[in-house]
């Protein structure tokens, strides 16, 4: 998730995706993402079971942030929220 683009970032993992982002684009989820704004849906991955998705949190909140912006624009150049097509 992002602020804006560019913006601050966020990563989390989730077993109801749709459910977590409405909750955090409604201001529901006390914490870093009420805190600075992070709305906007700007990427995300689908696993098998919740410990792969959290292996993969781990690692990417371990990279650069040039390199998550890069494998944001590599799927969604323009930022868009995709909420709609999770949704």
């Amino acid at each position: 998730m992002a602020s804006k683009r560019n913006g601050t970032l966020y990563i989390g993992a989730t077993s109801d995706l749709v459910k977590r982002i409405w909750e955090h684009k409604n201001n529901l989820v006390a914490g870093f993402t009420k805190r600075y704004g992070v709305h906007t849906l700007v990427w995300y991955e689908l696993h098998e079971s919740m410990e792969s998705a959290i292996e993969r949190e781990k690692r990417l909140k371990e990279w650069k942030r040039v390199w998550k912006v890069e494998l944001i624009e590599s799927i969604n150049p323009d930022w868009q929220d995709l909420f709609h097509v999770i949704a």
